[in-house]
């Protein structure tokens, strides 16, 4: 496989010559403001796109198994948990991929689905308990092994120690904009 300063994508070296969508951008933005620096649109750009391309791809693989990504990501966080799968809406929060915005909606799908039910704490009303019920149990595992697949699938093109570096250089960038 060709390969110019370690990098290889998909038997193509990724160089100068060869170009993507956002270098085009960011040339244009050079031409038309040679006065700003528009470097960061090259990063910010490739995340962007590799997300929304991401996102489809993942989609088609949990809708094989009727569930979308949000509420595989609840009901995994339940089930990684492990017994009795069982967490307050907060912990759940906190322990998912999942933004609180849609939380209610997906909650009420999956109950909907009989994949959870929902229980007020006895020792404070104000506290929801979301349980993983035996379907959503199995909904988890059958879905696990393709949706990981399909992850391995889309990192290809990375090695392992390229795999580390992006996760790394990810989340330093992640901590530094949560904040």
């Amino acid at each position: 496989m060709p390969e110019v300063n370690g990098s290889v994508v998909r038997g193509l070296s990724v160089s100068d010559e060869v170009q993507d969508a956002v270098d085009r951008i960011v040339q244009q933005w050079k031409v038309e403001r040679p006065d700003v620096d528009v470097s960061p649109m090259a990063v910010i750009g490739r995340i962007g796109r590799a997300a929304s391309v991401l996102d489809k791809r993942i989609q088609a693989v949990l809708a094989e198994f009727s569930l979308q990504p949000g509420e595989f990501d609840l009901i995994a966080t339940l089930r990684r948990t492990g017994s009795p799968h069982r967490l307050t809406v907060g912990q759940l929060l906190d322990n998912s991929m999942v933004t609180s915005g849609a939380v209610t909606h997906r909650l009420n799908r999956l109950t909907e689905k009989g994949l959870i039910e929902r229980e007020v704490d006895p020792a404070n009303r104000r506290v929801v308990i979301v349980q993983l019920t035996p379907e959503g149990v199995a909904a988890v595992d059958a879905a696990l092994p393709a949706h990981v697949a399909n992850e391995e699938a889309l990192l290809t093109s990375l090695t392992r120690d390229e795999r580390r570096q992006l996760a790394t250089l990810l989340k330093r960038l992640l901590l530094d904009i949560q904040q």
